[in-house]
């Protein structure tokens, strides 16, 4: 798995909040630019999402696909998986929370590979784009509602 591409951003928003926003899967074709479908596939116990399809459409990569979820018990991070994709081979991902009742920072890790090859530096740039785009997304959505 190559190395992940990581960005972080401040929310103006208690970490509840921000967790609440990136667990709310079925909302994210509103906020999250390059997600066109998202079907929740199994839920645990938590009432958390586990198993999760996307279809997303982020310029140079189009791909549907499916991530397993690991969520933090005290709130403060998820990370994810792929199962299957179509043009993913490898995608590993996390949300690091850090706040107050006032404040979040989210960390953001993503590493992406590709089953079609792709130069280490443009793989890097289409992950920071990603990142980027849904940082600025969940900042909106957390902060405007």
């Amino acid at each position: 798995m190559a190395d992940a591409t990581t960005s972080s951003i401040s929310i103006a928003a208690d970490p509840q909040r921000v967790m609440a926003v990136i667990a709310d899967f079925e909302a994210y074709p509103k906020w999250a630019e390059q997600m066109k479908t998202v079907e929740i596939l199994d839920e645990g116990a938590d009432g958390r999402a586990r198993r999760v399809r996307f279809t997303m459409d982020a310029g140079p990569i189009k791909d549907s696909y499916t991530l397993d979820y690991d969520w933090a018990p005290d709130g403060s991070s998820v990370s994810w998986n792929l199962v299957k994709g179509q043009m993913q081979k490898a995608q590993n991902g996390s949300y690091v929370l850090e706040g107050d009742a006032s404040s979040t920072t989210v960390t953001y890790s993503l590493a992406v590979d590709l089953s079609i090859p792709m130069i280490g530096m443009l793989r890097r740039k289409a992950e920071k784009v990603i990142i980027d785009t849904a940082l600025k997304g969940l900042k909106r959505r957390v902060e405007q509602g």
